[in-house]
């Protein structure tokens, strides 16, 4: 019995020894996550029942905040600017990388340079580019109303009119689709090539073995992508404040350049702080929908057999 127990010990103490690796190289990751995101993530939810200038001490004042966003009209404006975005600007990325992936998906000589091409806007997307982009959108010496007035034709003004203001910016946006195309690429590689001969030896067209093989085996990839661009878009902030700054006319006034100007410009962080976390409801929201509604039209390997 002695001996049982000593080994018993011994596993024990053994078990225990091994594990003490395996916290220390996961202590960085657990130090940044209580650190930087748990810890503030619930101080911001307490904030969000203060009032609070970020230098004098917090008062609490309960759901005054959520109660002030009914009268927010800048609000209502900030929500349905960034609805418009994510409604437009998700599925015609989507659709340009998928488009994209089917072209790269093919043995053609300079294939790889292509790809890097046009993944390399995803890597460099920052100030600089959306400067260069602004650049580019200007009605009179910008290059798309230069191309345009070749053929007789004046240009708008991109930026500068509320009637193309949030178009110019959906439509910058869905360039930086190379990430996107990279996991459509991805995908279309995993999808086995016995499907696709099945379909050419049963003689289906190319539409038809898009459409009935190709397109339903890629529905998790589509699934991944369109819930990541979603939350992604829900969250838009660096494009129309660097480009519009909002305007014109707050046309472009999205949810992430409201929660800024009251955080850092008017100093109120207790009601920046609820909008955030609003932001964060509606998101977790859409997200569960689109997560139920994925199991009508999602198909994994094994549903098509």
């Amino acid at each position: 019995m002695r001996e049982l127990s000593t080994s018993k010990q011994i596993k024990k103490r053994s078990g225990i020894n091994s594990s003490i690796p395996f916290y220390i190289f996961i202590s960085p990751w657990l130090a940044g996550f209580f650190l930087l995101i748990l810890i503030p993530m619930l101080y911001s939810l307490y904030a969000s029942f203060t009032m609070w200038n970020g230098v004098n001490p917090a008062k609490f004042i309960g759901v005054d905040n959520y109660k002030e966003m009914f009268r927010d009209n800048d609000f209502y404006k900030s929500i349905y600017n960034t609805f418009v975005y994510v409604i437009f600007s998700v599925p015609l990325s989507n659709f340009f990388a998928l488009m994209l992936a089917l072209l790269l998906n093919r043995k053609l000589p300079g294939v790889t340079i292509f790809r890097s091409a046009i993944y390399l806007p995803s890597v460099v997307a920052g100030v600089a580019v959306f400067i260069v982009w602004s650049w580019l959108y200007n009605p009179t010496v910008g290059l798309f109303n230069y191309i345009i007035s070749l053929v007789g034709i004046q240009g708008p003004d991109w930026l500068g009119d509320p009637n193309w203001a949030m178009a110019s910016i959906i439509l910058m946006s869905s360039t930086f689709c190379g990430g996107t195309m990279l996991i459509y690429l991805a995908g279309l590689k995993d999808i086995p090539v016995e499907f696709k001969d099945a379909a050419k030896v049963e003689g289906a067209s190319g539409i038809k073995e898009f459409t009935k093989i190709t397109l339903p085996l890629l529905t998790p990839v589509v699934f991944f992508n369109v819930i990541m661009g979603m939350i992604g878009g829900f969250q838009i902030f660096a494009q129309p404040l660097i480009m519009t700054n909002g305007g014109p006319m707050k046309a472009t006034y999205v949810y992430g350049i409201h929660l800024y100007n009251n955080a850092f410009l008017y100093y109120y962080f207790g009601y920046a702080s609820a909008l955030a976390w609003v932001l964060f409801g509606i998101i977790m929201l859409f997200s569960l929908l689109f997560i139920f509604s994925s199991r009508k039209w999602v198909n994994y390997g094994g549903d098509m057999l």
